[in-house]
């Protein structure tokens, strides 16, 4: 089977390439600029056209969250007509696609855990772009497997763990936001379950559960409580800690708005997939051990 993903240094495409290695019968192929340059849709079907796919794996977007408050036109035309693009390039070639998204896509006013079902109402631009290339991979590929994640971290790239541990080598105390909740998500975990589901669409032609699925670590904390157990997990390996300070949302402004409330539940892709994310104290253990360590 061979995996195409789109974008070369993201986490989750990272990730992939190097959970693609350790695996027998996979071939994991990342494209990105200048082949593939979502702002250029025309680039789209002949980058992918080139890597052959059995199945796409649509991961590039445009993350920078406050950023896109002055960008709104660069976030919309990669994360939702680039994201479209990419989906009916998919569809042109017949494979399916895999197309991750976010937890922004809500507001957080929920009190509990998102379903897939639940309404919709993003934010900030950042979010509103990611929730309109949802809407666009499913109108140009009816074989899509769109799957929301949330609070994503991993050994690579730029993520909270990363800028914990830096911070963490530079003073003696952080102060973090503790009145913000999700699930710490491991890219590596995100890969495995790609890989999980790749397989079983691979082997199962008759696949009929297309569509919304989140895909989150198992169980739930605040950012600062996020911030206490990668600097504790540091200090066993002797790597940088620090104490971590609590404060409110209000007292740490940015120009997106945050949700407060990013829970999701992953009951769906569990169910349909039989794959569970590991508890996220046990997956963001490994993940500050491989840094920690080098």
């Amino acid at each position: 089977m061979r995996l195409v993903v789109t974008g070369r240094d993201g986490q989750v495409a990272t990730s992939l390439l190097e959970a693609g290695k350790a695996r027998d019968g996979i071939e994991v192929v990342a494209v990105g600029r200048p082949a593939l340059d979502l702002t250029q849709p025309d680039t789209v079907f002949q980058a992918l056209a080139a890597a052959r796919p059995d199945i796409v794996v649509s991961a590039a977007a445009y993350t920078a969250v406050d950023q896109a408050e002055d960008e709104p036109d660069l976030a919309f035309a990669v994360n939702a007509v680039g994201a479209g693009k990419v989906a009916e390039a998919a569809a042109q070639l017949g494979v399916p696609v895999i197309h991750l998204s976010t937890d922004y896509v809500f507001d957080g006013s929920k009190d509990g855990a998102y379903v897939e079902t639940d309404a919709t109402a993003p934010l900030g631009v950042y979010g509103a772009s990611k929730l309109a290339g949802e809407l666009a991979v499913a109108a140009a590929n009816p074989r899509h497997l769109i799957l929301r994640t949330a609070w994503v971290y991993s050994p690579f790239g730029r993520n909270f763990v990363k800028t914990m541990l830096r911070l963490a080598g530079d003073r003696d105390e952080i102060a973090v936001v503790a009145d913000q909740w999700g699930n710490p998500t491991s890219a590596l975990d995100i890969a495995d379950a790609i890989l999980h589901a790749a397989a079983m669409l691979r082997d199962d032609e008759a696949f009929d559960g297309y569509g919304i699925y989140h895909l989150a670590g198992t169980g739930e904390t605040s950012w600062s409580g996020f911030a206490r157990h990668i600097l504790d997990t540091s200090a066993r390996y002797g790597g940088p800690t620090a104490r971590v300070r609590d404060i409110a949302t209000s007292d740490y402004p940015t120009k997106a708005k945050r949700p407060a409330n990013s829970r999701l539940s992953s009951a769906k892709f569990e169910g349909a997939f039989g794959w569970q994310a590991p508890e996220w104290r046990e997956a963001s253990h490994e993940v500050v051990e491989r840094l920690t360590a080098r």
